[in-house]
């Protein structure tokens, strides 16, 4: 692979192109990687990829290895693992609630105690995220219920 990066104090706005033989999905990622820049999402709905502004995101649940991203009126599937979701988007207000969910805090709308230490949250749109014992403390902290 061959980089070439262009500087011309001329050029108003950047402007990234990829030529390649055929499109991979190591280039896939790369692309999905360069759209998080804007704030946005490479995301699946069916056959189709749409960019999905990370604003519109509520949750994100891992299932069966593959990632769902839930906004208020759809569910796409995303070509990324959770761990990467969550290092890609740790400072767009997402916070780890279990071993296969990410939910962005602006979306919850309460909080209520659960049993073994964990905590239930009622997000916007009414589902309902149960955040491991493992995260609970940490949430309470994001959300300024503790210090």
């Amino acid at each position: 692979m061959k980089i070439e990066i262009n500087v011309d104090e001329k050029i108003t706005d950047t402007h990234i192109v990829i030529s390649c033989k055929k499109l991979t999905p190591e280039l896939e990622r790369l692309f999905s990687m360069l759209h998080l820049l804007n704030r946005k999402l490479a995301v699946k709905k069916g056959d189709e990829t749409c960019f999905l502004d990370v604003s519109e995101a509520v949750y994100i649940e891992s299932v069966d290895r593959k990632s769902f991203i839930y906004t208020t009126k759809e569910v796409y599937e995303s070509d990324f693992k959770l761990y990467e979701l969550e290092q890609q988007l740790e400072d767009c207000g997402f916070f780890r609630a279990g071993k296969s969910c990410l939910v962005q805090l602006k979306y919850i709308r309460s909080l209520r105690a659960d049993i073994n230490r964990r905590i239930r949250v009622t997000l916007e749109n009414g589902e309902q995220i149960i955040v491991s014992r493992q995260y609970a403390e940490e949430l309470k902290r994001r959300l300024g219920l503790k210090s």
